[in-house]
């Protein structure tokens, strides 16, 4: 088996260009009910909906090997970083835990919080 995932949007224009030319997920289609894109082997379902309230936690994340890398580049392209008072972060936003694991959040379109994570 393999994992879809599953996310809500409001605004599917602007959750279609921010998920293909900010992060450069590969669409794949603009359906009736949702837009389809593909990473590596996971397909990202974004579901077309009339109203929706963002959770207040983290939805879906990535997996990179170098996370201070991949933030530079996803700020390159308009993705702003998010700051939580209770975290030390550096100018990336990157918070490092107690194993040495590396995670950075940010929002999409509607409010949806992402991650970028490395692990050590």
């Amino acid at each position: 088996m393999k994992p879809i995932v599953f996310i809500a949007t409001s605004k599917p224009y602007k959750s279609m260009a921010f998920y293909e030319k900010k992060l450069g997920l590969e669409f794949v289609a603009d359906e009736e009910f949702a837009i389809v894109f593909r990473t590596d082997e996971i397909m990202v379902r974004i579901q077309k909906v009339e109203h929706m309230k963002p959770p207040e936690y983290t939805i879906f994340g990535f997996e990179v090997k170098n996370i201070k890398e991949m933030a530079q580049t996803l700020q390159a392209r308009g993705v702003t970083f998010l700051y939580y008072d209770h975290m030390d972060q550096d100018e990336f936003g990157i918070w490092t835990a107690e194993d040495g694991s590396k995670v950075a959040w940010f929002t999409d379109p509607d409010e949806n919080t992402l991650s970028l994570t490395e692990f050590p």
